[in-house]
């Protein structure tokens, strides 16, 4: 386990997200990204996280795919939150942290972009 700030740890997100290529960060409309520090109850229960163990989830989309979408861009953004102690706690050092959050940011977009668990897992953000 490693310590971070949470606004090193922000710092950290929002330094993943500039590394996003333009041609994705150009499909990206109305999407919120957050850092909150464990991932709610009620998230836990609806992914199916045994125990609700919450230091197994790293992120989580919040949102209808952009494939699945209908009609006119929706009024409240699509989601996706980085959840920093579950991603602390399972590494040990910067550079695995960093390397996490990446991953993490990444698979979260996958499912914002339509992609499955078994896609993204393919492509090595599984």
């Amino acid at each position: 386990m490693i310590h971070l700030s949470r606004r090193e740890f922000t710092r950290l997100v929002r330094q993943a997200y500039r590394h996003v290529p333009p041609s994705v960060k150009s499909a990206l409309r109305n999407l919120d990204i957050a850092v909150e520090d464990w991932p709610d109850p009620g998230d836990l229960d609806d992914m199916g996280v045994p125990g609700g163990n919450s230091g197994t989830l790293f992120g989580l989309y919040t949102g209808v795919p952009l494939p699945e979408r209908e009609g006119p861009e929706p009024a409240l953004p699509d989601r996706i939150t980085i959840f920093r102690q579950p991603i602390l706690r399972s590494c040990s050092s910067r550079s695995e942290a960093e390397r996490e959050i990446r991953v993490t940011l990444w698979h979260e977009i996958g499912h914002y972009l339509g992609m499955s668990e078994e896609d993204l897992e393919r492509l090595g953000y599984g």
